[in-house]
């Protein structure tokens, strides 16, 4: 294959969980990479088994400044953004920036290439949902002004925009809604229940649980959402499809399961729900199965024990 017939693939976020992974499988699938990041929640741990591979390049650089990238691009996978509760509780402004400023350079940047638009939106945008399971007809139940709300809002109006741009300026765009995703690569430290619970379990902690612990989650192992993403890009379909796994479970459940695998002395203790903290999540996939002919495969035992793994890994490094 000639330099001319390799697709380019550039991805914001490029250094983060999902960017990181996104980025294997393109190059497996004989992509050139381009992958951006400011290192804010990103790591260049994540891709540094990727220095050297001459169809990767990593830049350093905040897409919410001006994009300038020479060549031809074919793909750009919008991720950047901080993505869990205690990111966007400790940055919220450049949440929303990301979100608007940073939507509006990538897709500038896709009009000016001609290249195909992927936004990585979020099961975040249905709030604390009325309707169970979430399908993409529903409007969701936000609360605008909460502490939530800088991430929330900046998805729901990324999607407005890239909507606009798909609308107005004819770009091919396509928007994913992710639900609970884990997998290697996660950071121990970001506030959400993964890496939380199996640190704790890990280190013999006590495992801290919100609540009562009965609101559910919906729980994807990595490598499922990526197949699910490639598959939602290379696709016709330009309306919002959600990814996800729909085996729901509660929290405590969950907590619970994390104690066994990791065979822990931990116990369990509740501390009060934070504010607008959603008390079910569960996707209706039945779009991504219709359109995408996907589903997830990855049983949560098997996928558990692999990110168990890697955090012992971690642990063993004294890097956590």
């Amino acid at each position: 294959m000639s330099d001319e017939q390799v697709p380019v693939s550039v991805i914001t976020g490029g250094a983060g969980f999902l960017g990181s992974h996104l980025a294997d499988y393109l190059l497996a699938k004989g992509h050139q990479v381009v992958a951006l990041d400011n290192l804010i929640t990103g790591n260049v741990a994540n891709i540094e088994h990727l220095a050297g591979n001459k169809r990767f390049k990593f830049i350093e650089h905040d897409v919410t400044e001006y994009i300038y990238l020479p060549g031809k691009v074919d793909y750009i996978f919008h991720f950047a953004s901080p993505a869990s509760p205690i990111d966007y509780l400790e940055l919220p402004i450049q949440t929303l920036k990301v979100g608007a400023l940073g939507t509006h350079k990538t897709l500038g940047l896709a009009r000016a290439k001609k290249a195909r638009f992927f936004l990585a939106s979020t099961s975040e945008v249905y709030g604390d949902p009325l309707e169970h399971p979430q399908s993409e007809t529903y409007w969701g139940n936000v609360n605008p002004i909460g502490p939530r709300g800088v991430y929330d809002e900046a998805k729901r109006f990324a999607e407005a925009m890239t909507m606009a741009y798909h609308r107005y300026h004819g770009v091919e765009t396509r928007i994913i809604r992710i639900f609970n995703t884990y997998g290697p690569r996660m950071r121990p430290n970001d506030g959400r229940v993964v890496p939380t619970f199996i640190v704790q379990a890990l280190k013999g902690e006590p495992i801290t649980v919100f609540g009562e612990g009965q609101q559910t989650r919906s729980f994807c192992y990595v490598a499922d959402l990526i197949e699910g993403i490639y598959r939602l890009m290379m696709s016709d379909c330009a309306d919002p499809v959600n990814i996800g796994n729909p085996r729901e479970m509660s929290v405590l459940q969950f907590a619970e399961e994390i104690i066994r695998l990791c065979n822990s002395s931990s116990e369990i203790v509740y501390k009060p729900l934070p504010e607008d903290d959603p008390k079910i999540r569960q996707p209706n996939i039945s779009k991504a199965r219709e359109t995408l002919d996907w589903e997830p495969t990855m049983a949560l035992e098997p996928g558990l024990e692999k990110t168990i793994a890697y955090f012992r890994q971690l642990i063993e490094k004294n890097a956590i």
